[in-house]
C-alpha cells in the first residue's frame, strides 16, 4: 500500500498545557450585560453561558472523552490530498452491513459515539445479529482531527467522493450511507453520484427543501413551510454569516472558548433550549448531557477548527449556485428517511417522495430533534435497522 493510500492508526493525545490554556481563557472572559428579553430571541442567554463556563472549568474532564475516543479503533488516511480522520468499528457478527455515517455542524464524530454499541453489537441492545452494521464514522475535512483544507473546493460533493474512496479503500464492495444536517448534504451527494458499492442512503434532514419553495397543499405541508419560514426569519443568522463571511467569525471562535460555545449553541431553538436546560436546570434531554455537549465544543476548541468548519457553509453557497445552473442527477438508489419531531421542520412524506422518487422507507419517530443520533442513540439505531432491513 503506497503512502497516499496507507491507513494509519490514530490516537488522541492532547497536551496538558492545551487544557490549562483553555481554562485560563474561560476565566478571562469579558462578559456582556444580560440580554433584554426572557427567551433566546436575542441569542444565547447570559445565565446559560455563565453556567456552561462554570461547569467547563470546574467539573468537566476532557480526558474522559479522550479515553472514550481512544477505546475505539481510529485511523487517518490521505484522500484527495487531505488527511481524513475516521473511526472504524467492525461488528463481531458475520454479514454485518457496512454503514458510513456523516456528522454535521456544529457536530462531529462525538455526536455519534453512543450509537456505536447499538449499531455494531445489536444483540446487546435489543436487536438481533442480523441487524448488525460495520460502522465507519469519518470527520469531514476541516472538522475534528481531519486536516483543514488548504485549497478551495471542499463542498459536500467532494466530501461524498472522498467517502466513496474511503469505503473502497477499506475493502467494502456493498454499503449504505447516512447523514443529518451537513451530513445529509454529503449523503444526498453520494446518492446522486451513485458510486460503485453504494446500495442505499438514509437521511434525517431534507436538504432539497432548504433550496426553494415546496408545495403547501395540505395542512401538514403548510405547517412545515411555516417552520421553514420561521427558521429563515429568525434562526438563520449563523448560516448566513458562515455562508458569506466564515473567516470573520473565525477570529472570535479561535480566540474565545465562550464565544465558540455560544456560537455552537445558537443553532436551532429546540436544541438550544434542551442544552440550556441541561446546564441551568440540570435536566438533560436524553443523551444531550452537559458532559457530552462540552465534549463536542472542547473538540472544536482543541483542534482549532472554528473557522475551517464554518467555511463549509461558504463552499455550500458556491456549490448551490453552480447546481442551480447545472442541476445534479436525481437519486435513483433506494432512499430511507426519518422525521424527528423536534427537527427544524417536519418534512411531509410528499416532500420527501418528491425529492427522492425511490423512497423505500419513511417513518415519523416519537422523539428526538436536530441532533437525533446524539440525543436518542437507541431510537436512532432502531431507525437504521428498520431503514436498511430491505437491503440486507
Amino acid at each position: 500500500m503506497s503512502n497516499e493510500t496507507e491507513i494509519r492508526p490514530f490516537r488522541v493525545d492532547v497536551p496538558d498545557e492545551a487544557i490549562a490554556d483553555l481554562k485560563r481563557r474561560i476565566a478571562a472572559t469579558r462578559w456582556p450585560t444580560k440580554e433584554l428579553v426572557t427567551d433566546r430571541s436575542q441569542g444565547v442567554q447570559l445565565a446559560t453561558s455563565q453556567e456552561l463556563a462554570r461547569y467547563w472549568t470546574t467539573d468537566y474532564d476532557w480526558r474522559r472523552c479522550e479515553a472514550k475516543l481512544n477505546a475505539l479503533p481510529q485511523f487517518t488516511t490521505e484522500i484527495d490530498g487531505e488527511d481524513v480522520h475516521f473511526i472504524h468499528v467492525k461488528s463481531r457478527h458475520g454479514n454485518a452491513l457496512p454503514l458510513i455515517m456523516t456528522h454535521g455542524w456544529p457536530g462531529s464524530v462525538i455526536e455519534m459515539l453512543e450509537t456505536v454499541g447499538p449499531l455494531t453489537d445489536p444483540t446487546a441492545h435489543g436487536g438481533t445479529a442480523g441487524d448488525a452494521f460495520d460502522l465507519v464514522l469519518p470527520s469531514i475535512p476541516g472538522y475534528g482531527f481531519s486536516a483543514q483544507p488548504t485549497e478551495l473546493g471542499w463542498y459536500a460533493g467532494r466530501t461524498a467522493q472522498a467517502w466513496a474512496k474511503l469505503m473502497h479503500r477499506l475493502g467494502y464492495t456493498r454499503y449504505v450511507a447516512q447523514g443529518g444536517d451537513q451530513g445529509a448534504s454529503v449523503t444526498d451527494a453520494m446518492g446522486r453520484q451513485a458510486p460503485e458499492g453504494l446500495i442505499g442512503i438514509h437521511m434525517n434532514l431534507l436538504v432539497p427543501a432548504l433550496a426553494g419553495p415546496q408545495p403547501t397543499d395540505t395542512e401538514e405541508e403548510r405547517a412545515a413551510a411555516a417552520q421553514l419560514a420561521t427558521f429563515r426569519q429568525s434562526g438563520f443568522g449563523y448560516f448566513l454569516e458562515q455562508a458569506t463571511r466564515p473567516q470573520t467569525i473565525g477570529y472570535a471562535l479561535l480566540d474565545s472558548p465562550v464565544a465558540l460555545a455560544g456560537w455552537m449553541l445558537d443553532h436551532d431553538t429546540d436544541s438550544y433550549y434542551k442544552i440550556s436546560r441541561a446546564f441551568v436546570d440540570g435536566q438533560p434531554s436524553g443523551n444531550l448531557t452537559r458532559d457530552h455537549i462540552l465534549d463536542n465544543i472542547t473538540l472544536y476548541w482543541l483542534t482549532g477548527t472554528g473557522a475551517s468548519t464554518s467555511r463549509l457553509y461558504w463552499e455550500y453557497g458556491r456549490s448551490a449556485k453552480a447546481e442551480f445552473k447545472d442541476p445534479p442527477p436525481h437519486v435513483k438508489l433506494p432512499v430511507a428517511y426519518t422525521v424527528f419531531p423536534d427537527e427544524l421542520f417536519q418534512a411531509p412524506r410528499h416532500w420527501v417522495k418528491d425529492a427522492y422518487h425511490n423512497l423505500t422507507y419513511f417513518n415519523e419517530a416519537d422523539k428526538g430533534g436536530h441532533f437525533a443520533a446524539w440525543e436518542e442513540p437507541e431510537l436512532f439505531a432502531d431507525e437504521m435497522r428498520a431503514a436498511f432491513k430491505s437491503l440486507r
